[in-house]
């Protein structure tokens, strides 16, 4: 959480007008099986709201990638915010299930 709140201090600083994050930018790449546990998605909504609460989403649009619970289905997800609103929330469409990546093990595909 602080890493991302310090990236949108240091954009906005700089006049940024659109921020984009890295893949699963909450919780990090590579929680593995802690994806499956309800309360990684819980808690990455929780960091979203106070990234929202605190102002940090104010004239500049923020794209920040988290896992997302829809209909007891996991997805990879980009959630977009300005102005303390969320605009969009975008699946991943395709999953990298090849060499070292096991996406498909803990999300699903749009």
């Amino acid at each position: 959480k602080n890493r991302i709140i310090e990236s949108l201090k240091i954009s906005k600083g700089l006049g940024v007008g659109y921020r984009n994050g890295p893949e699963l930018e909450v919780t990090g790449y590579s929680c593995e099986d802690h994806y499956l546990e309800l309360d990684t998605v819980k808690h990455s909504w929780e960091v979203i709201a106070e990234i929202i609460q605190d102002g940090y989403t104010n004239d500049m649009i923020c794209d920040i990638g988290m896992p997302i619970l829809h209909r007891d289905v996991l997805y990879n997800c980009r959630i977009v915010i300005l102005n303390g609103e969320i605009l969009m929330l975008r699946p991943k469409t395709i999953l990298a299930d090849d060499g070292i990546y096991r996406e498909g093990r803990y999300f699903t595909a749009w």
